[in-house]
């Protein structure tokens, strides 16, 4: 159910920001979310191999709920990000967009 919160939130979020600059709202929000489970499966990875080999029994006897848990932050890092890139790209494009716009006015 945290889960499902937490997918709304991300979607929420990347909905409004496509909103704000007129770009296809619900395609940000399902790359929101794709981009967060990018974020925990790379993360997942990684952790898997640098513990297999350094601690391979902490794999075996580790709880599954305690790595997903391990994991949420960085899901939630990558959709960070990514919203902070979308932002600074489109808050840029209309800058240039609307200063171009007042050069041909003048």
């Amino acid at each position: 159910m945290l889960g499902l919160l937490l997918l709304y939130w991300i979607g929420k979020y990347f909905y409004k920001l496509a909103e704000e600059y007129n770009k296809s709202k619900w395609g940000f929000s399902i790359l929101g979310i794709a981009v967060y489970y990018a974020g925990i499966i790379l993360a997942s990875f990684t952790t898997g191999i640098v513990i297999g080999i350094f601690y391979p029994q902490m794999l075996e006897n580790t709880n599954e709920t305690v790595l997903g848990l391990f994991m949420l932050p960085f899901g939630i890092l990558s959709c960070y990000l990514l919203y902070i890139i979308l932002e600074k790209t489109w808050k840029k494009a209309k800058s240039d967009e609307n200063r171009f716009l007042n050069q041909i006015s003048e």
